[in-house]
């Protein structure tokens, strides 16, 4: 049985088809985030230690830390991405005790995590250029870890499956000519936008039973993907990753945390329900009202996408008698209603005469 070992100074992660999913943050990034880059460039690792909190928290059995930015005052990563990623790994591992998985474009600065990192991380990624494997699957042999491998190579990235599932195979295939065996290989089948694919959703379910069953190797994904430019993506999400579980897939990154409804989400709505005449105690605080309303919560916590995995987990008999399920999702009994069944009567259900 295929297993992918990560490690923290102290602490295991499995990613195996008999294990429950592996849920790998992916909030530690600058891409997209302005304002996280810009705090990364003056110094300010104020919303990292946040985020490693927060997913720690939801969920998230592996942190993937990215430094991918172009810093306004130096252009090239290949000086600036180095140093932060090694400021960032010492960080976060200061702050949790999950394995992380080094993420980087730039093999200086996937050299300069693996330098700190404690354990044995998961890098993040090569790619089937020749180029990109010279260079990265030599730092996967030196320091004996994992590593993604994404299904593109110097042609792109393909729409047919066939093509992905080759550029899969030939990384396998290079890797073993280092040494790596297939174990520590975890690959990126590319997850296509089912908005602009309709059969993306086939497709990589195809693919990863074929990844599973043909190079018996564990695979991920960027689960939001498959969502990209669509309403409603969360539930898109929802039931695409039990879906994917279920074709074989073992680890996905993607965010485990609902984030926080921001203040001028919950004004909005108040002066909507103010002008609809609807009367609340003007006590009422901002946590109750959103809950009251369906928005959500003030505060973060685990994300939709987190009680799917953990339900397809629970079915898939990689939760135990349902042991996670049950402790994420029980609430305490009421005060004076324990041991009462249906509408809070004594002994449940009533027995006819």
């Amino acid at each position: 049985m295929t297993r992918t070992i990560v490690e923290s100074k102290t602490t295991t992660a499995i990613i195996g088809f008999d294990q429950p999913f592996c849920v790998i943050g992916e909030r530690i990034n600058p891409t997209g985030r302005k304002k996280l880059a810009a705090e990364l460039e003056a110094g300010d690792f104020s919303t990292v230690e946040k985020d490693a909190l927060a997913q720690v928290a939801a969920g998230a059995t592996v942190l993937d830390v990215n430094a991918g930015v172009v810093y306004n005052s130096n252009p090239n990563p290949n000086e600036t991405e180095p140093p932060l990623m090694t400021k960032m790994i010492e960080l976060v591992q200061g702050l949790v005790d999950v394995p992380l998985c080094i993420d980087s474009s730039v093999p200086g600065a996937l050299e300069a995590g693996l330098a700190v990192a404690e354990g044995r991380p998961l890098l993040n990624s090569v790619t089937g250029e020749e180029d990109r494997l010279e260079l990265v699957l030599p730092l996967v042999k030196k320091y004996n870890v994992p590593v993604v491998a994404i299904s593109n190579d110097d042609t792109g990235i393909s729409e047919d499956p066939d093509v992905r599932f080759a550029v899969a195979k030939k990384i396998v295939e290079r890797a073993a000519d280092f040494g790596i065996p297939a174990h520590d290989i975890v690959v990126d089948p590319l997850v296509m936008p089912i908005g602009a694919m309709a059969t993306a959703g086939v497709q990589v379910f195809t693919l990863v039973r074929r990844l599973r069953e043909e190079l018996g190797v564990n695979t991920t994904c960027g689960a939001s993907n498959i969502s990209f430019g669509l309403p409603n993506r969360h539930g898109i999400n929802n039931a695409f990753l039990p879906m994917a579980m279920g074709a074989g897939m073992t680890s996905a990154i993607m965010n485990p945390v609902a984030l926080p409804v921001p203040p001028s989400k919950i004004a909005e709505k108040r002066a909507e329900v103010a002008a609809a005449g609807v009367i609340l105690p003007d006590d009422m605080d901002d946590e109750t009202f959103v809950t009251l309303f369906g928005m959500g919560s003030t505060k973060a916590m685990a994300g939709k996408e987190m009680e799917a995995i953990r339900a397809a987990n629970f079915l898939t008999n990689n939760d135990p008698h349902g042991g996670e399920w049950i402790r994420t999702n029980k609430q305490a009994a009421k005060a004076g209603e324990e041991g009462r069944g249906r509408g809070g009567r004594a002994g449940g259900r009533r027995r006819r005469a």
